[in-house]
């Protein structure tokens, strides 16, 4: 009989704010990643193990005694096409072993560009990026095999606390408290809707729940859309001082992408920040209820984190 450790690939934000729901619920928790190390401020009661989750033999050594896989693995963003095929397949194959369930965490970039039409679930993978073909190519890999039980939780363009490699990470965070220039991406006065890291880890422990909610994509509870002006202005009232911000458009972005890897890969996204991007998740609400956030409590609290930890 399986007990009721969870396994979590990937020790990146949205993988450590999964174990740490869990571990607040008393569950056991095991993470893992190449290094077998983490951040310090997780945790003690999270188990840290070294391994390639490429390797499916390895995968199924770690889940097999295992009740619950969360996939919120990801190569580095400008190796993707090469690299997270192998990934996901790495870990389906194992999981699929060892006889577990399979969470998987996902953006909403296989979705492709919709001219500022409102996202959700029926919306067919339209991607004509690198990047969004392989998120729709592993979205549709593990919704259709057999012999195990998946389902798929996506999130928005997310923040908060252990974000630091985001539009609204360490580039707009530590520039405005150090009163420096933030930068942001695009039309800043477009609605875009931003989903608090917390809630997203929050809906994928409560999917795995679920067992209606397999076999499903579902978009995670965020809180309601504004544009990113207004969430500035919310970020700039809880910092009681002005923010300066300077955004960028396609033209500047593939100019800096000349010089810059990251930004060289944000260019096939920038249509995000050309048109309004409002995410749905009206099929997770009437479901499951919607909890989300307030923005002005995730930013405050993201204000703090980096405060102490970065600024």
């Amino acid at each position: 009989m399986k007990n009721q450790n969870n396994v979590i690939f990937g020790t990146g934000p949205l993988g450590l704010w999964v174990a740490q729901v869990l571990v607040d619920q008393g569950k056991q928790v095991t993470v893992v990643n190449r290094s077998g190390k983490v951040p310090g401020e997780i945790s003690e009661q999270i188990n840290v193990v070294a391994g390639d989750a490429n390797d499916s033999t390895i995968v199924y050594e770690v889940c097999k005694d295992a009740s619950s896989v969360f996939h919120c693995a990801m190569p580095p963003y400008t190796q993707w096409p090469e690299k997270f095929p192998q990934l996901t397949t790495g870990i389906l194959e194992g999981v699929k072993q060892a006889g577990c369930r399979l969470i998987y965490g996902d953006n909403l970039y296989g979705y492709g560009d919709t001219k500022g039409s409102p996202i959700n679930e029926q919306l067919p993978y339209k991607a004509t990026g690198h990047k969004g073909r392989v998120r729709a190519s592993m979205a549709e890999m593990l919704l259709k095999e057999k012999n195990i039980e998946v389902v798929i939780g996506r999130g928005s363009d997310f923040f908060g606390p252990l974000v630091t490699n985001a539009n609204l990470g360490e580039m707009f965070f530590k520039a405005a408290l150090s009163s420096k220039t933030a930068n942001l991406l695009g039309n800043i006065d477009l609605p875009h809707t931003y989903t608090y890291i917390k809630d997203f880890a929050k809906a994928l422990v409560n999917l795995s729940e679920q067992d209606e909610a397999f076999g499903q994509v579902w978009h995670v509870p965020s809180a309601p859309t504004v544009t990113t002006r207004e969430w500035v202005a919310i970020a700039e009232e809880l910092m009681t001082q002005p923010i300066k911000i300077r955004a960028s458009g396609k033209l500047m972005v593939s100019f800096l992408g000349l010089f810059n890897p990251m930004l060289k890969e944000m260019k096939e996204m920038m249509y995000e920040w050309d048109h309004p991007y409002i995410v749905e998740h009206k099929k997770y609400e009437e479901k499951f209820g919607n909890d989300s956030t307030p923005h002005n409590i995730a930013i405050k609290e993201t204000i703090e984190w980096y405060r102490e930890r970065v600024v």
